[in-house]
């Protein structure tokens, strides 16, 4: 049981730092501009096409996440300063339709460039089997994942805290009219944190296509987590989204792998089969709700 926990937890902090990629370029759309952009998942799942279709053409997996990170980036460029741009001003309903529609476009590109079926992408073959950690074997590929979520988290916090584009970005956040004030070119700064935003999505979506399916739609249900991290976590904040990210990940993955075998201690075998997933797949709308209930702005809100 202590090895099922452990192996189970190691699964959420990769799940949760796949879902930080995703949250931390969401959180600061959505805090600096007041922008809800459904269409974020898209850039997720396309990155994850680009890369799977670099890594076949040139064998190299690395070759596949640098063209994936780069060509999402200036997608995500273009989409900015051709239509998000203008729906700034626009309130939140036309701000959901219009992206909305985005997906519904992304979807079909995709199946006009790749077809309708799951295209398949494989680990590093030097990382596809299991190394021994903890008296326990466990997936190399999971554990690279783990590093490059770590590893992109730390230069991340860097990057906000750090540096005079970060300290740009924290005043924007906080207060977007008086960053303006100031001199501070939001619409420049925006530009460049969509960009980011995007080349993180496609890295999340690049690394997660071999333990996931690539297809198409498959940016809808991690676009939901997402907003559900940043909710927990406030938001604007780059703090924030990665605890939310982490409380998420561990949560649903725990929940998931541990809830049926309690279950089964106090139930049937066959009503703990059952009623295992279900309650696993609401815990975090519970986590949600409770946080909110404490905190209605969130853990660490960027507007504090």
């Amino acid at each position: 049981m202590t090895q099922l926990v452990i192996e189970q937890a190691l699964n959420g902090l990769q799940f949760g730092l796949m879902l930080f990629l995703l949250a931390a370029g969401l959180t600061l759309v959505f805090g600096i501009m007041d922008m809800i952009n459904l269409s974020h998942g898209s850039l997720y799942m396309g990155g994850a096409y680009l890369g799977a279709a670099a890594t076949h053409a040139s064998g190299s997996f690395l070759i596949g996440m640098l063209t994936s990170m780069a060509g999402m980036a200036v997608i995500g460029v273009l989409l900015e300063i051709t239509l998000l741009r203008k729906l700034y001003q626009r309130d939140h309903l036309v701000q959901v339709l219009a992206t909305f529609a985005l997906i519904l476009i992304a979807n079909e590109v995709v199946r006009m460039l790749w077809g309708s079926k799951p295209l398949m992408l494989n680990p590093p073959a030097n990382l596809a089997g299991p190394v021994e950690l903890l008296g326990f074997s466990y997936p190399a590929y999971r554990l690279l994942i783990i590093a490059v979520g770590i590893t992109v988290a730390g230069l991340l916090y860097l990057l906000v805290t750090r540096t005079r584009t970060g300290m740009w970005v924290r005043a924007g956040a906080s207060n977007r009219e008086m960053a303006e004030v100031l001199g501070i070119n939001v619409r420049r700064l925006f530009t460049g944190v969509f960009a980011l935003g995007a080349a993180l999505c496609a890295l999340a979506g690049i690394l997660l296509g071999p333990l996931l399916a690539v297809q198409v739609g498959m940016g809808e249900s991690i676009l939901i987590l997402s907003f559900v991290v940043i909710v927990i976590g406030g938001i604007g904040s780059i703090r924030g989204a990665l605890i939310g990210s982490l409380l998420v990940g561990s949560v649903d993955t725990l929940g998931r792998a541990l809830l049926p075998t309690l279950l089964r201690s106090v139930t049937a075998p066959e009503i703990a089969r059952q009623l295992g997933p279900a309650i696993a797949s609401i815990l975090i709308y519970l986590l949600m709700a409770g946080i909110l209930f404490w905190r209605p702005q969130g853990l660490f809100p960027a507007r504090g």
